[in-house]
């Protein structure tokens, strides 16, 4: 009877095994042979492809590092090999310097980064122009009368009509097009042909919506201008820094930067405030990082235009930012949280006597410690290195750009079928 019962359970087990081998739940060879678990007839998925795709036109010098190495003469493109480093005596050059960094990006090949350079354009999910914008403005164009300013419209002028020619501009309308344009003069004589690109900007303060927006366009940071604090650990760092309030730069400035000559009344007569008047030379540079690292607090008023180079400076100093400018718009700001490091006065409130001062004494030395240890922890993503790091500034801007393709593409796609181009603006 036992004998029965027992090789009636066999079958039933046997059959089910069977069938679920059949059906391919169970891979027998795995269990056995767990060697061949991953074999050729049962093959791995292949894991995602998380890499940016960028074809990079390969423009002559002139556009770009010629303007950088003028011993170099060659109209080749430039390579790996010959990049040429960045001036350390261009000063505030190099605030607007991101399209370099960006170039040289895609230069030079890194395992396991944002971006990924393709040869074949067939294959790109973007395409980057390598035209120093910026840099062509601060050499040719830079007292916007002289004869050299012809330069940089000549230069603007050729580059166009080379990319209309370019099945791959056609083919988008430019849309996929990468243009970094970061100081509010760049490309100012044929700056609304980039109206449907991808504009790497610092911000918006002198552009339409129609130009420059953040539904396609990337914030980036000012590349600092200060050498970057990297041994920064005092016993109290509260008590080790003496001044409340740090401020060094030009005050007479435009629009909402109009501000920072009613801040330098406001803020006059406190023994623990800094707000000095200065031009950028190397050595006011210098002192003006030393004051921002022996301060709690660095002011940030618009300038120009709502942004400035100071915010990055502060962010590197480990000194906690004051933004006081109604409009900023900031980088990267989809992944960090600025008011974790920073704190935000409106133009209101930053003019009333004694009001901002009164509230940065009263700051709780607790909270503040947090967020200077915050800017320690945060401060590498507004670092531009050649070759490139991971999780560095044109790391985040490459992470940046992959996330605005969506819309790109769907711009695309309604261009190729719409009859009347962006009828829902016109209702």
């Amino acid at each position: 009877m036992y004998r029965n019962v027992l090789l009636t359970f066999v079958f039933v087990i046997v059959l089910l095994l069977s069938y679920s081998i059949f059906i391919g739940n169970v891979d027998v060879r795995s269990y056995f042979f767990p060697h061949l678990k991953l074999s050729a007839s049962a093959p791995a998925p292949c894991a995602p492809d998380l890499s940016l795709r960028v074809f990079m036109y390969n423009l002559p010098r002139r556009f770009n590092v010629g303007m950088i190495d003028r011993h170099n003469t060659a109209e080749t493109p430039v390579t790996v090999e010959d990049w040429p480093p960045w001036p350390t005596n261009w000063g505030l050059k190099k605030q607007h310097s991101v399209e370099y960094w960006m170039m040289g990006s895609l230069l030079h090949d890194v395992e396991g980064r944002e971006v990924v350079r393709v040869s074949d354009p067939e294959l790109a999910n973007a395409f980057f122009v390598p035209f120093f914008s910026s840099l062509s403005f601060n050499t040719h164009g830079h007292n916007m009368k002289d004869p050299a300013t012809e330069t940089d419209r000549q230069l603007q002028v050729d580059l166009m009509e080379f990319l209309k020619k370019s099945k791959y501009w056609q083919r988008s309308g430019g849309r996929d097009h990468v243009f970094p344009v970061t100081h509010p003069n760049a490309f100012r004589f044929l700056r609304d042909q980039l109206n449907d690109s991808i504009q790497v900007v610092v911000d918006f303060g002198r552009y339409p919506k129609r130009m420059s927006n953040l539904n396609k366009d990337v914030v980036s940071p000012y590349v600092h201008v200060v050498e970057s604090l990297t041994v920064d650990e005092p016993q109290d760092p509260y008590e080790s820094r003496s001044t409340l309030l740090f401020f060094r730069g030009r005050t007479y400035r435009k629009d909402e930067g109009i501000v920072r000559v009613k801040l330098a009344k406001i803020l006059s007569g406190y023994d623990d405030v800094h707000y000095e008047r200065s031009v950028a030379t190397e050595e006011n540079i210098k002192l003006s990082s030393k004051g921002m690292r022996s301060s709690k607090f660095c002011l940030h008023p618009a300038g120009d235009t709502p942004s400035s180079c100071r915010l990055f400076d502060a962010i590197v100093s480990h000194c906690v930012p004051v933004i006081v400018s109604d409009q900023i718009e900031l980088p990267f700001e989809d992944e960090i949280d600025y008011s974790q490091f920073s704190i935000f006065f409106s133009t209101k409130e930053a003019l009333q006597p004694g009001y901002m001062v009164d509230q940065l004494r009263k700051f709780p030395k607790q909270k503040w410690t947090e967020m200077w240890k915050q800017l320690k922890n945060v401060s590498h993503h507004y670092e531009f290195h050649y070759p490139p790091k991971r999780e560095d500034a044109v790391s985040m801007l490459w992470r940046q750009v992959k996330y605005k393709l969506p819309g790109v593409s769907l711009s695309v796609h309604r261009s190729r079928r719409l009859k009347i181009p962006d009828w829902w603006l016109r209702k």
